[in-house]
């Protein structure tokens, strides 16, 4: 089917210019082993194979993980309440973890996935909620302050956030000092 109204096609034209600053760029996932996390997916859905992630990934490096009581923390992993957060990589080469509150958790798990690599932060609470120039309020308006993100560049990461974490080694380090673990 073709377009007839000039109108139209110099419309199309616009639209398709327009169409890489809002549509992922699907080609550099193609051939990864995570590039079925950029389908179409619940954002609750997401959250949830992040947590199974994280909650898998750390159970195989011989924590204790189990799933936590309550909505206030994912996972209890040797004895610490966890929330996790996950990110796969945006425009720019940036994670941004999102939904982050002040809940009933010891520590914040971030994993930043991109198409042929990953990132993780093990950042206790009162650490993250400290730095309010990288946790930054999510949504605007009146109250709008429950909730909040942290946008990471992975090849440049804040000062305070190298303690804690970069590479997935230097996450089950620092897990592993934070609870005496394996």
């Amino acid at each position: 089917m073709t377009m007839e109204d000039p109108d139209v096609q110099l419309l199309a034209e616009i639209a398709s210019s327009l169409k890489a600053d809002f549509v992922p760029d699907v080609d550099a996932w193609r051939d990864s082993p995570f590039a079925w996390l950029k389908q179409p997916i619940a954002s609750r859905t997401v959250g949830t194979v992040f947590e199974r992630l994280v909650g898998k990934y750390f159970a195989v490096k011989g924590f204790r993980v189990s799933e936590a009581a309550g909505s206030d923390a994912d996972r209890v992993i040797d004895g610490l309440r966890v929330e996790i957060k996950g990110s796969t990589l945006w425009r720019g080469g940036v994670f941004r973890f999102q939904q982050i509150r002040d809940q009933q958790y010891d520590i914040v798990i971030c994993l930043g996935i991109s198409p042929y690599d990953a990132w993780c932060w093990v950042i206790p609470k009162n650490i993250l909620l400290a730095h309010p120039e990288g946790v930054v309020s999510q949504h605007g308006g009146q109250g709008g302050r429950d909730t909040a993100w942290l946008t990471v560049a992975p090849d440049n990461p804040p000062a305070w956030l190298h303690r804690w974490g970069g590479r997935l080694s230097d996450a089950y380090r620092v897990l592993r000092e934070l609870t005496a673990g394996p």
